[in-house]
């Protein structure tokens, strides 16, 4: 009994103490890498802390979510070492490859976009792309809670699947910064031109950046709508302004769409049918580069291609955690 409750204290320290390392990641003088370890550890002290339920699996998608938002913003912690270390050149040139000399989203813009004497004049057809790319919070997290509740036994493979994307591309983010179209539009030679939302720091290049013709739609439409509630709703959404490459927008819902095909053909033409909706959206309204929509999908089916050579070291690691959490919980086990 003294050991189950050790184990137990000892889990839910683990929990408590992933759970307040993103919070206090700007306080402590800790290797982010270590302070990002500890906040992934959460779920895994959870499992063990907990036994084995719909709402115990919420809580670890939640907290896994937690570990995962602390990464992608971290590196903008310091933003002017980051932008010191930005990619600005590589998905122009390769944008302006696939648009035969023009990016696709200047093209998009000057076909579809409407600016009057008073500004920008949306369109039903904005709108709809603007709150496609908006609703994106909700589709890899509601494609799980589809799953759990419609077809259970396809969750874990499904929510390992998920943010296995997400957490892979938060790493690449650290180590490869790339400047999505708005922000490359925005730079001149030798610094950083400043906007409502992220605003840039100011940094001499060592080179010369090409510049872009690109709106940043979906901010102008969403200071349209919002107003006053935009900054400070925008300012808990974003964090890391050159988190493009891969766009993990893309790469999630296209495996959410995947998952959703897999449960049956409504549900994944439903899925293909957003994944298709928000590409558009996030190349049209300036968000993202065809580039890193391609990125994105690389990542997904590199998931997807790798995920059964994985599988035995993360069964045997499930196992592990398994029968910590039956050590836990064993006189409780013995009771029922």
């Amino acid at each position: 009994m003294r050991r189950s409750k050790a184990i137990r204290a000892t889990a839910w320290g683990v929990v408590a103490a992933g759970v307040l390392a993103p919070l206090v990641r700007r306080q402590v003088k800790a290797p982010p890498l270590v302070l990002q370890a500890v906040a992934f550890c959460a779920p895994v002290g959870l499992c063990v802390a907990t036994r084995r339920s719909r709402a115990r699996d919420v809580a670890t998608c939640g907290l896994q979510m937690w570990a995962y938002v602390a990464a992608y913003k971290t590196p903008h912690d310091d933003a002017a070492v980051q932008t010191t270390r930005v990619h600005v050149d590589y998905p122009i040139a390769i944008d302006c490859a696939l648009g035969f000399g023009t990016l696709p989203t200047t093209r998009l813009q000057r076909c579809l976009a409407q600016v009057g004497p008073d500004g920008p004049r949306w369109r039903t057809l904005d709108k709809v792309l603007v709150w496609a790319h908006w609703s994106w919070f909700l589709v890899p997290h509601g494609t799980l809670v589809y799953l759990m509740l419609r077809h259970p036994n396809r969750f874990e493979r499904a929510a390992t699947l998920t943010y296995a994307v997400f957490d892979v591309g938060g790493m690449i983010y650290w180590v490869l910064p790339t400047a999505p179209p708005w922000y490359a539009a925005a730079a001149p030679e030798n610094g950083r031109a400043g906007n409502a939302v992220d605003e840039p720091v100011a940094v001499a290049h060592p080179e010369p950046r090409r510049m872009v013709e690109v709106r940043r739609m979906m901010v102008e439409y969403g200071e349209s709508f919002w107003r006053d509630g935009w900054g400070p709703l925008y300012s808990v959404l974003g964090g890391n302004p050159l988190a493009a490459m891969p766009s993990l927008h893309f790469a999630t819902s296209v495996m959410a769409a995947l998952l959703l095909a897999e449960s049956g053909p409504v549900a994944g033409a439903v899925g293909w049918a957003y994944a298709g909706t928000l590409g558009f959206a996030l190349v049209y309204l300036g968000e993202h580069y065809v580039a890193d929509l391609l990125g994105g999908a690389a990542l997904t089916l590199a998931v997807r291609r790798l995920a059964p050579r994985a599988a035995p070291v993360a069964i045997r690691f499930a196992r592990g955690v398994a029968g910590l959490e039956a050590i836990a919980h064993e006189e409780r086990n013995a009771a029922a």
